[in-house]
C-alpha cells in the first residue's frame, strides 16, 4: 500500500514595512520564513508555522511542532496508515528523524554533501551506478544513482538508515564548483526504506519538489503579502491562506477534470472563479447564465452538475 506522503519545506515572505517578528533573511531580504507541510497526493495544506525571517532552516523543534500540527489534520494515525515524511536537507536533523521513527513514520530527507560524503562518492566504482528513473518511471537521461550506506558512517542515525546519491549532468549555462567529478552534479538523501530499488527511492525523493508548486500556490493565494503589523494577526492570515488552498484542492478533486483539475490558483481564478455571469430567478429556480464564448464555460457547467450529484455522509 502506498504511504501518505507529507512534504515539509520553508519559504521566505518579504515584508515591505516594519512588522512584528520580521527579521533579515539569509537572502539579504527582510521578512518571515514560514515552515509549511502539504499532503502530496491531494495538494492539501496540512499546517504551517509562521517564523521570523532569521529562523534557522534546520530547526528541529519547528519541524517536530509542525509534524504534530499536520498529523492532527489527518483522519488516520501512523499506527493505522503507512506514512512518509519528505524534506530537503533542512529536515536531516537527528531530533526530527528520531521523532519520525518514534511515531512509526518513514523518512526521506536531503543531506548535505560534506567532505566524507564527497570522498565516498569519488571512491565509488563505476559499476555501482545504475540508471535513474523519472517521475513517470521511465529512464531519466544522463542521470544515475548509487548507494553510499556502507561507505559513510551512519551509526548515529536510526537503525536502517540508508544514504543514496544521484549524479546528473548540469543544465546548460550552470556554473561548476571544485567538487564536480567528471562534470556531474550530486544530490544525496537519507531514508529508512528497505526497498532494494534505489532508483525508485530516488525518484520518490525527487517528487518532494512538488511542494514548491504548492508553496507558490500559497503565495498566489495571499501568503506573498502579510497584511498586519501584529505577528499573531499575520499567523492567523497564514491559516486563512491554507484554508483557501484546501478549498481549492477539494474543488479540483471533487468536481473538476482536465487541465483545471491540476491548475494553479491564478489560472483557476481567471478561468472559473472570477468568470462573469448573470443570475436570474424564475419559478423559484435560480439560473446562472455564462457567456457561451467563454473557453471554460462548459467545464464550469459540468462542475456544477458534479457538485449537485455529490452526496456527503454526516
Amino acid at each position: 500500500m502506498n504511504p501518505l506522503i507529507l512534504d515539509f519545506d520553508a519559504t521566505l515572505v518579504d515584508s515591505h514595512s516594519e512588522k512584528e517578528g520580521a527579521a533579515p533573511t539569509y537572502k539579504r531580504g527582510f521578512g518571515f520564513a514560514p515552515l509549511l507541510c502539504y499532503l502530496d497526493a491531494t495538494g492539501e495544506a496540512l499546517a504551517a508555522i509562521l517564523r521570523p525571517g532569521n529562523a534557522a532552516a534546520h530547526n528541529p523543534a519547528d519541524h517536530v511542532a509542525l509534524l504534530e500540527l499536520a498529523l492532527a489534520q489527518l483522519p488516520v494515525t501512523p499506527d493505522a496508515s503507512a506514512m512518509l515524511v519528505r524534506a530537503d536537507s533542512a529536515g536531516s536533523t537527528h531530533a526530527f528523524v528520531d521523532a519520525l521513527r518514534d511515531r512509526g513514520i518513514e523518512f526521506s530527507v536531503g543531506f548535505r554533501v560534506r567532505e566524507d560524503v564527497r570522498l565516498a562518492i569519488c571512491d565509488l566504482d563505476e559499476s555501482a551506478w545504475m540508471e535513474a528513473m523519472a517521475q513517470d518511471m521511465e529512464v531519466r537521461e544522463e542521470a544515475q544513482v548509487a548507494e553510499l550506506t556502507e561507505a559513510v558512517d551512519l551509526s548515529t542515525w536510526p537503525v536502517g538508515t540508508r544514504m543514496i546519491v544521484r549524479r546528473e549532468l548540469p543544465h546548460p549555462g550552470a556554473t561548476f564548483n571544485l567538487f564536480d567529478p567528471r562534470g556531474y552534479r550530486h544530490q544525496v538523501f537519507l531514508c529508512d526504506s528497505a526497498d532494494p530499488d534505489i532508483a525508485y527511492l530516488e525518484a520518490r525523493q525527487r517528487g518532494h519538489a512538488r511542494v514548491e508548486d504548492h508553496i507558490r500556490g500559497a503565495k498566489d493565494t495571499g501568503l506573498r503579502n502579510l497584511p498586519f503589523p501584529a505577528f499573531s494577526n499575520n499567523a492567523c492570515w497564514v491559516e486563512l491562506v491554507l484554508m483557501a488552498q484546501d478549498l481549492m484542492a477539494f474543488t479540483q478533486r471533487l468536481v473538476l477534470d482536465g487541465d483545471m483539475a491540476t491548475a494553479e490558483p491564478k489560472r483557476l481564478r481567471y478561468g472559473l472563479l472570477h468568470v462573469a455571469g448573470r443570475i436570474t430567478t424564475t419559478g423559484r429556480t435560480a439560473t446562472l447564465h455564462i457567456q457561451n464564448e467563454w473557453p471554460w464555460a462548459r467545464q464550469l457547467a459540468d462542475a456544477f452538475e458534479r457538485l449537485r450529484a455529490l452526496s456527503f455522509l454526516t
